[in-house]
């Protein structure tokens, strides 16, 4: 049986439940390594198996580019025989200097059915450091996306943007989800799931209570800028010129050599400066059910000048686990473009997709799995002590 066949197994389910599309679960994902569509030298252990995605390791070599670049006409190959100033080795430590391109080919490729296409985003840790992680494949003209049928290499894009980081082989910087043919995702049916599951909370912990959802366009969040304690810890805001984060060290680093904390904001607002980062959280809790994955909306200019969220992709079970949470903040990565721009309390910042699964996943968020942010308050990178 080829891999076409194996996603058909799963494509049989899903029409049971009237879908017929959908991304692939934790078991069909192992289905398509087992038949060779994603394959490595080094084999692909179960915990880089996610409910709804596939962890992604950095090969062995980078390339310290003279620019991001898409393909195009060309292999990445060939664009990095034209733009490579310079190389580090990853089968040690190495240090990526903040502000610089960086091209590391992964050890995972690609032989993808014909029906199936495949997305990437970084991973919340990734996001949070402000490493800016852009999937690109041979010929490939838009970043992240792999059209169906690719088969191929897979080569991550690195920028530091703002702290100087130290990387090796192996570490997983983004994560790959497989979607089989188009996805339904609506209004009518982002409604219909909140009146099954409640999708948004909100109140103190302990407290939390069903809030109503606002969908437009996807399920509409705002920000938290609103302290429920004196000295609480609204924002962080990353420093200039911090040291050096080596990405395996974790609850390692003291969190005030890096950010500064901001608190007790005065009209519940704050001016976000432009090339500044912030690490910010949502006002509502959000919850994805089992079946369903959810991706935010990184840039929307209907909302603002600013880029929320460089991960934005949120597993089935987040802020759900097996029905028992009621809901998690969204912790956002904010950066704002030209101009310095306010944001308030309870402002709208951004939207939330879902898309169906093809099947229930065999494992969810939260669950036996080592998920680092299911019950997350305002939460750094898991490099820094909590």
């Amino acid at each position: 049986m080829g891999t076409k066949g194996i996603v058909m197994e799963g494509v049989v389910n899903s029409m049971e439940r009237g879908i017929g599309a959908g991304i692939l679960p934790s078991q069909d994902i192992r289905k398509l390594l087992a038949q060779g569509g994603v394959h490595a030298e080094v084999p692909i252990p179960e915990a880089h198996v996610q409910p709804a995605s596939l962890d992604l390791r950095l090969g062995n070599i980078a390339h310290r580019v003279q620019a991001s670049f898409l393909p195009g006409a060309s292999t990445v190959e060939d664009k990095l025989r034209q733009l490579s100033m310079s190389t580090l080795d990853l089968s040690t430590q190495a240090v990526m200097e903040k502000g610089c391109v960086y091209i590391v080919p992964l050890q995972e490729e690609l032989r993808l059915p014909a029906e199936v296409t495949a997305k990437a985003n970084p991973k919340s840790t990734t996001g949070r450091l402000d490493i800016f992680v852009r999937m690109i494949t041979d010929y490939g003209v838009e970043f992240e996306n792999v059209p169906a049928g690719y088969t191929g290499k897979l080569y991550a894009e690195i920028v530091p943007r703002t702290f100087t980081v130290a990387v090796s082989a192996g570490m997983r910087l983004n994560q790959l989800r497989f979607v089989y043919r188009n996805p339904p995702t609506n209004d009518d049916l982002l409604v219909d799931l909140d009146k099954v599951h409640g999708l948004v909370f909100e109140g103190d912990e302990g407290e939390d209570k069903l809030a109503i959802a606002h969908i437009n366009r996807g399920l509409t969040f705002s920000i938290n800028l609103k302290a429920q304690k004196p000295g609480e810890i609204l924002a962080y805001k990353a420093r200039k010129n911090a040291p050096l984060i080596a990405l395996d060290k974790i609850d390692h680093y003291a969190p005030e050599d890096f950010w500064e904390q901001v608190r007790d904001i005065r009209h519940e607002s704050l001016v976000l400066d432009p090339g500044d980062f912030y690490i910010l959280a949502s006002k509502e809790k959000v919850r994805v059910p089992g079946n369903y994955a959810a991706e935010m909306v990184p840039f929307d200019p209907a909302v603002g000048e600013f880029r929320v969220h460089y991960a934005g992709f949120f597993d089935p079970g987040f802020g759900y686990g097996a029905n028992d949470i009621k809901g998690t903040p969204a912790v956002l990565e904010v950066r704002a473009h030209e101009v310095p721009f306010l944001i308030e309390h309870g402002q709208i910042v951004g939207r939330l997709v879902y898309y169906p699964l093809l099947s229930e996943p065999d494992k969810i968020y939260g669950v036996g799995i080592g998920s680092s942010y299911q019950q997350q308050a305002l939460t750094l990178s898991k490099q820094f002590k909590r």
